[in-house]
């Protein structure tokens, strides 16, 4: 399972529109770095957020996941409290390859400050807007910029494709739009 280069990044954007927008090239100036890279493709956290709050003192569980857990924010910045995290979604929509597992790792510029993003697959046919949990491990407030670059996805080429792929079995996070809580 080779890893797939800015090429076939690039040509498998264009031809299948596995990437919606698409960015062709890096941008870097005054922002954190999104866009095709060497190896992969930095993705854009969108202007929307769901903030971990505990003001309701609910449990977290998430085979029955209450939504009074989080805080919506729309807007360009957002500040994640202390030892938290936020759910939020990719301003790119993407359609997998049936023979394509995609990995989601967090972007160095981040991690660096103590933001990490969740290491997440996108799996063969997956499609939909990517859902994002940030998680600020510092004991300081932590901001999050709107439109800009906040994860790097790499592609995996398979040899062959699954016999039964993520719509095959109807993946309860396909077509995803906005920022998606568990499902069971």
């Amino acid at each position: 399972m080779p890893i797939k280069c800015d090429k076939w990044i690039r040509r498998m954007a264009q031809e299948h529109r596995m990437i919606e927008p698409f960015e062709a090239g890096q941008v870097r100036e005054g922002v954190i770095s999104y866009g095709l890279s060497s190896y992969g493709y930095d993705i854009r956290v969108a202007p929307e957020f769901k903030v971990f709050t505990n003001v309701h003192h609910v449990v977290v569980d998430p085979k029955d996941f209450d939504d009074r857990s989080f805080v919506d924010i729309n807007e360009d910045q957002c500040i994640i409290p202390p030892n938290s995290f936020a759910l939020a979604r990719t301003t790119e929509y993407f359609r997998i390859p049936r023979d394509v597992l995609v990995v989601c790792l967090g972007k160095s510029t981040y991690a660096r400050c103590g933001i990490i993003v969740n290491v997440t697959p996108l799996e063969p046919t997956w499609e939909g807007y990517l859902t994002l949990e940030i998680s600020n491990t510092t004991p300081l407030p932590a901001k999050i910029y709107a439109n800009e670059g906040i994860a790097q996805l790499l592609f995996f080429e398979g040899d062959e494709e699954p016999e039964v792929a993520y719509a095959d079995r109807k993946g309860k996070y396909q077509n995803q739009v906005g920022v998606t809580l568990p499902r069971m």
